[in-house]
């Protein structure tokens, strides 16, 4: 019997072709297998027909662990080729079939690890130690079929010694891509901050040791470079901050080991598993009471996001040192996305660092590190990237248009929405300006190269000054495909419906900014919403924002025009001058500002929590987004609810005068932990409040949380509580971010529920 048979899914870079090669000799067929240009494996078996059954069931049961099927689709003929023997056939260029995908990048497995520690391996040491089963795929790839010349190992041609392995039926690296040795693969070397090479027979161990002493050292990994220097000093952070991070974003840390981070951080089981998974994210960990690192890592929380050692390099930097942990932090410039080049790391890093560490391996594909937190047992997504995409997010139901989001403004991710999957991109970050904008576009180009698709739809934010709504218009003119505009909460609440497979849900929206279908500033929502479209239900109270965008970035502003009309707060604000930039002086115009009353409103929750962090003292300039709110509930952190507010609803509108009022008034009589945990505690209590009444008028089962809010893990569990005990159905996100990192998704989401409407109109 003759049988033709494609497989679609993940299954090109994992070792699948080795893998179909083994099952077809165990099952006595013959035949060949072969990449096609589709990210499609075909295979052709002859042999008796119950031996072609078993070999589909094996692919099936016994597929390589990083592979995903997809479909398996079979066609059986009369006719036979007669074929002697079954063999691993050069690629195809066909592309016939889309919606296959090349595997995330993963992390160095056991077996790899084990040889890098064999003094006796031909691999000991060798940073760059991959096989099939581990190493960068997303970041390598150029085109597809994946195949070495399509990859950044093109350069690099295998040694004898690899090239037995590579044709090894036997080997775990047989057809590894990347395969590579010291002799012929990809070298690491020390330089200059000028770029001048430094001659050391180890520059991983002498990298480290400068690291230990004090130094920083821009490291290059698989995709992209890194910031590093040494946890337990803070001189060397302190520079880092003044020279180029001149924020007080925290710094992601990467640990030796579990141990290790055990010593100065709390890991339960699920954290401890997820920390040491092959997706090996950066994961946030409360500190410790003796918490001993340097506490400009992550100053004023009470988390630090912790990674282990992914690749063989990290793993040999902790070799020759004693430092438990190194800063790991993305070095990019500001608002633009991560160094990939060497040259242009020299170019932009100069300055900043002291040595660096390189490699001549190119980096097709950047890719940032993923980050992720538990609340109690369930993940929350904070930036998805290296280790997930662009693997997709399976739906339990079918598009039939490929319809593409292209996110908001910061944290932009872009998606393809393609069948009964959404293939999400790499974090792209905060585009505003022309760089990140750029890669943007070329994330969005490879995506859709790899999945051998074209679009249908584009769907973008209802923001008309947004950078990537002009790009989508643009692309929607040059392509002749409609363009959806879909306001920013509805984007949120469609996530969740996506994700969670939903019809209808009343959902609580609530982030820093949203532009409303009014023209207004959003960000504390009740929304209704189907597949017909979104009906705002209710939502926080309407806040002076004094300044505009200027309140964003100093809460004292939103404090000020909350408070205004209920107390005499000219005297606190003047009080607190020194930390407006411009003084007294500024503060006066505000005050007249506030005292005219033309001033824009925003519903946004954030710029709530913004305002009590500001209040207690917590936090007076936003460094980085969402840095007042994040400091708040760090603050927050076993503190007790004394203000015991119940929720204060007029209408369709919660209040939140009174309970800025009451932290003003309370604040010096009680602790800042309790009045930061009471602010939190009645905003969470209201809003859920308003979300069961309207669920019970609606008959609505299922209410959901999403946007940059739902970070906050005692509020999202508050009202998760609260819906529960109502007897309600309560969703998050778990595959994707609830903040604007998940946007893309739901405007795609969006965008197709309205195609299949006017398709059945």
């Amino acid at each position: 019997m003759h049988a033709e048979i494609k497989v679609s899914g993940i299954v090109q870079g994992v070792g699948f072709r080795p893998f179909v090669y083994r099952v077809a000799v165990e099952n006595a067929l013959t035949g060949y297998v072969r990449n096609r240009g589709d990210a499609i494996v075909e295979i052709v078996v002859e042999g008796k027909e119950n031996n072609i059954k078993r070999f589909l069931s094996d692919l099936k049961r016994r597929k390589p662990p990083l592979a995903k099927i997809y479909n398996i689709a079979t066609k059986y003929t009369g006719n036979q080729s007669g074929f002697e023997n079954f063999t691993i056939e050069a690629s195809s260029k066909n592309a016939e079939l889309s919606g296959s995908v090349i595997p995330p990048d993963v992390s160095i497995c056991n077996e790899c690890l084990k040889e890098l520690r064999d003094p006796r391996d031909k691999r000991h040491n060798y940073f760059f130690i991959t096989c099939t089963n581990c190493g960068p795929r997303f970041t390598t790839i150029r085109d597809l079929p994946y195949d070495r010349f399509n990859t950044t190992m093109t350069k690099f041609p295998m040694c004898d010694f690899c090239s037995k392995e590579y044709r090894d039926p036997l080997n775990r690296r047989f057809h590894a891509q990347t395969v590579a040795c010291s002799q012929c693969g990809p070298k690491v070397y020390l330089a200059t901050r000028t770029g001048a090479l430094l001659d050391y027979n180890d520059p991983i161990g002498e990298a480290s040791k400068l690291l230990e002493e004090g130094h920083i050292v821009a490291i290059k990994g698989n995709g992209g470079f890194h910031v590093a220097t040494a946890t337990t000093q803070s001189e060397p952070i302190e520079r880092l901050r003044n020279v180029k991070y001149r924020t007080q974003k925290p710094f992601a840390i990467m640990a030796r080991d579990l141990q290790t981070v055990k010593s100065f951080s709390e890991v339960n089981q699920d954290e401890a598993k997820l920390l040491t998974s092959y997706l090996k994210p950066i994961v946030l960990l409360k500190k410790r009471d003796d918490y001993y690192l340097s506490e400009l890592i992550s100053p004023g929380l009470h988390n630090v996001g912790v990674m282990l050692p992914y690749t063989g390099s990290h793993v040999m930097l902790f070799d020759r040192v004693k430092e438990p942990a190194f800063v790991m932090t993305s070095a990019n410039p500001p608002n633009e996305p991560i160094v990939t080049e060497n040259d242009e790391a020299i170019k932009k890093l100069g300055s900043i660092v002291d040595f660096f560490l390189f490699h001549n391996r190119p980096i097709a594909q950047r890719c940032d590190d993923s980050v992720v937190r538990l609340h109690g047992k369930n993940p929350s997504m904070i930036r998805r990237s290296r280790g997930y995409a662009p693997a997709p997010i399976h739906l339990q139901y079918s598009v039939d248009k490929c319809v593409l989001g292209v996110g908001a403004e910061e944290n932009v991710t872009s998606c393809v929405l393609l069948g009964d999957k959404a293939f999400i991109s790499q974090f792209i970050g905060d585009v505003e300006n022309v760089e990140t904008l750029e890669f943007l576009k070329e994330s969005i180009n490879h995506l859709l190269k790899l999945l051998n698709s074209k679009v249908d739809i584009i769907a973008c934010d209802l923001h008309p000054k947004f950078a990537t709504t002009k790009m989508a218009s643009d692309l929607g003119n040059e392509l002749q495909r409609p363009v959806v505009p879909v306001q920013h909460h509805h984007a949120h609440l469609a996530a969740l419906m996506g994700e969670h497979n939903l019809s209808e849900i009343i959902a609580v929206i609530c982030d820093g900014f949203g532009y409303g279908s009014d023209g207004t500033a959003w960000g504390g929502e009740i929304l209704y919403g189907d597949r017909h479209g979104v009906q705002r239900l209710g939502h926080l109270q309407e806040q002076p924002m004094a300044g505009g965008d200027l309140a964003t970035l100093y809460p004292l502003r939103m404090a000020a025009g909350i408070l205004y009309k209920s107390a005499n707060v000219e005297e606190w604000v003047l009080a607190h001058s020194h930390h407006f930039p411009h003084g007294k002086r500024e503060v006066e115009i505000l005050m007249r500002q506030l005292e005219r009353g033309v001033i824009p409103k925003t519903t946004s929750c954030g710029r709530i929590l913004d305002a009590v962090s500001a209040i207690l003292d917590i936090c007076y300039e936003r460094t980085y987004e969402g840095e007042p709110a994040m400091k708040l509930e760090s603050a927050a952190l076993g503190g007790r609810d004394v203000l015991n507010l119940q929720p204060k609803i007029d209408g369709n509108i919660i209040n939140t005068t009174s309970m800025v009022e009451g932290v003003f008034r309370q604040r010096g009589k009680h602790p800042v932990a309790d009045l930061a945990h009471s602010a939190q505690a009645y905003i969470a209590r209201s809003l859920a409040q308003l979300a069961i009444e309207k669920a019970e008028q609606l008959n609505i089962t299922t209410i959901g949380f999403s946007g940059g809010v739902a970070y906050n893990e005692e509020i999202t569990l508050t009202i998760k509580r609260l819906v529960e005990e109502n007897g309600f159905i309560f969703v998050v996100h778990r595959m994707l971010p609830p903040g604007d990192g998940g946007i893309s998704f739901g405007q795609a989401m969006t965008a197709s529920f309205q195609a299949q409407k006017k398709g059945r109109g």
